[in-house]
């Protein structure tokens, strides 16, 4: 089974290249900052005390993705954020983090805060998920 491209000077199909590798630059000298990955879940009374929905305290059953990234003698108007669907991608003159996100976000609705008296970037992803039966009742 061959696939054949549109245009006969392509190499490759772009269903063969790794997702988020445009942004990849392994000649890039600057250093990776220090990252924490958290999962925010809203939960009720009714999950809590009552078990009356399907949640559990697992990643599949969570709304939101909280990246925390260290960055020690940076200003805020020294970082650039861009976010793809699946890739978050932070720059500054001296720390760059390529990111693959475990789960698909809604790219256009995040927020971003800079604690400047920690020293870190707070980014919060909306995950972006198929109607399922624990998420969706």
């Amino acid at each position: 089974f061959q696939v054949k491209s549109e245009n006969g000077n392509t190499i490759w199909n772009t269903e063969e290249v790794p997702e988020g590798s445009e942004f990849d630059d392994t000649w890039d000298p600057r250093e990776q900052p220090e990252y924490q990955i958290l999962f925010k879940q809203c939960v009720g009374t009714e999950d809590v005390f009552f078990g009356m929905s399907r949640k559990d305290p697992s990643t599949a059953c969570c709304e939101d993705i909280v990246i925390k990234i260290k960055l020690p003698e940076t200003k805020y108007s020294d970082i650039t954020l861009d976010i793809q669907d699946k890739i978050l991608d932070l720059r500054t003159t001296k720390k760059k983090l390529l990111l693959h996100l475990p789960y698909s976000v809604d790219s256009k609705n995040g927020k971003a805060r800079f604690l400047s008296e920690e020293e870190t970037l707070e980014v919060t992803l909306r995950v972006s998920r198929q109607f399922d039966f624990i998420n969706f009742v």
